[in-house]
């Protein structure tokens, strides 16, 4: 099961969140995103656990618990939807060569 980890504190690492998730089971994989431009991270991230049990069990022990200073998020992930979801997307003007 792919768990979705957010209100994570700017310096929680990928190792961080397997030993959180381990004590509930077997951790497949643990990464926090980072910001590409700014190499910071950016405050959530995702646990990979192959048996569901123990990862709802991770889910429900875990969310709305203080983790390192925040009061961390844990569900189940969600496949995102194609395209924008609020409208047609706003040029960016750092992109804009006019």
């Amino acid at each position: 099961m792919n768990i979705f980890v957010a209100k994570l504190s700017s310096d929680t690492k990928g190792d961080d969140l397997q030993g959180l998730f381990e004590t509930y089971g077997r951790v497949d994989s643990a990464k926090v995103i980072i910001d590409r431009d700014t190499n910071q991270s950016k405050g959530f991230g995702f646990v990979e656990m192959s048996d569901d049990s123990e990862a709802q069990a991770a889910i429900d022990g875990l969310n709305e618990t203080d983790f390192k200073g925040s009061r961390i998020v844990v569900k189940v992930a969600r496949p995102r939807t194609e395209g924008p979801s609020d409208g047609p997307r706003r040029p960016n003007p750092r992109f804009n060569n006019r």
